[in-house]
């Protein structure tokens, strides 16, 4: 799923720090209250327990105050994804997305025996227009990834809502919001909105990104009966394993602190954008808790530069370069070799 650049990791001194900024990991582990969830789950191993995830179910549906039963939870957004791929395309028809976006979406569809159409970014957004022309028969879903990966730029509520009514009504619309927490409210749709306004529209979420919980798996579906029934068929098969659950029921419970970590994410986010813009590096406004240089040309040559000096960042060759928002010592070295490189060239 991720690209050979992002798995690179250079051999280095002992004293010299490694530090990984490709992967978009928080920064932010697990919180106390999270951890004791965990170990006392943990005694209770060999039971069964919440095998379908009631539990999570119900607490989902008051945080976000919608019907349990508009609500599937799975062992990660990218299995639930992947489901939605397997019960909704298949042989002879696509599914539109933009590009760049998340590099697992054609791999999703293939599973599925199905294709997709890449919809080319403008300026490092999603081209709505575009999108919607890319549309026929043949298509059963369209992905919004929101903010997207790896540009961390953002669709506003009332485009996406404009863009709707672009769409006919055999065409399922995903929004993929794993990045929704590190978001200004204001800049980005609110998918549940949209979710209760229009009955083809289906929000995926994971507690792998802001809620620091990326081992343990766990993610959920939102959205009407025609689009998750067929995948409820299958979900004894794609269980939630019950300590994944306790701990994102005691995440969900902490959701506040969750947030504070997500606004001081966003801040050393911006931080270090500024200080990019001032080095003369092109960098649009993220949203997500990384940042995109868009790079035509050189991206193999920075990238291998970064690792040379024990920073790996995510490098997609002829398009760009994607760095996560890590630790302070992390960002401060990034930022030192972005410096230097760029007075290098």
């Amino acid at each position: 799923m991720h690209d050979g650049w992002n798995r690179m990791r250079p051999v280095v001194a002992e004293d010299r720090p490694f530090h990984q900024m490709a992967l978009n990991e928080t920064v932010h582990p697990p919180l106390p209250e999270v951890l004791e969830a965990v170990a006392r789950a943990g005694r209770e191993a060999h039971r069964t327990h919440d095998a379908l995830g009631t539990a999570l179910t119900r607490a989902l549906a008051e945080h976000l105050g919608v019907e349990p039963e508009h609500i599937l939870v799975g062992p990660g957004s990218g299995a639930l994804l992947q489901q939605l791929f397997t019960t909704r395309t298949g042989p002879d028809t696509h599914t539109v997305h933009a590009w760049s976006s998340w590099e697992a979406y054609p791999m999703m569809a293939a599973n599925a025996g199905s294709t997709t159409v890449r919809v080319p970014l403008t300026d490092c957004h999603h081209d709505l227009r575009a999108m919607a022309a890319a549309v026929t028969d043949r298509t059963r879903m369209v992905l919004l990834c929101n903010p997207n990966n790896p540009t961390g730029t953002a669709l506003r509520h009332e485009r996406v809502r404009a863009f709707l009514d672009e769409l006919p009504g055999h065409v399922t619309v995903v929004v993929d919001e794993a990045y929704r927490d590190f978001a200004d409210p204001g800049a980005i749709a609110d998918g549940i909105d949209l979710y209760r306004g229009d009955e083809r529209v289906c929000v995926v979420r994971t507690f792998s990104k802001s809620y620091g919980l990326l081992s343990l798996r766990v993610g959920y579906l939102v959205g009407h009966d025609p689009v998750l029934a067929p995948i409820r068929a299958q979900l004894p098969f794609f269980r939630v394993s019950h300590v994944a659950q306790q701990a994102a029921i005691a995440a969900l419970g902490a959701h506040e602190k969750v947030l504070q970590g997500c606004a001081d994410t966003a801040r050393e986010r911006d931080r270090l954008r500024r200080a990019l813009l001032d080095q003369g590096w092109e960098v649009p406004v993220s949203q997500g808790n990384f940042l995109w240089l868009p790079m035509e040309s050189g991206v193999e040559r920075f990238t291998q530069f970064c690792a040379d000096h024990a920073v790996v960042v995510c490098g997609k060759p002829g398009e760009g370069v994607r760095v996560t928002v890590a630790e302070p010592e992390a960002i401060e070295a990034f930022r030192q070799l972005a410096a230097k490189y760029r007075e290098s060239r």
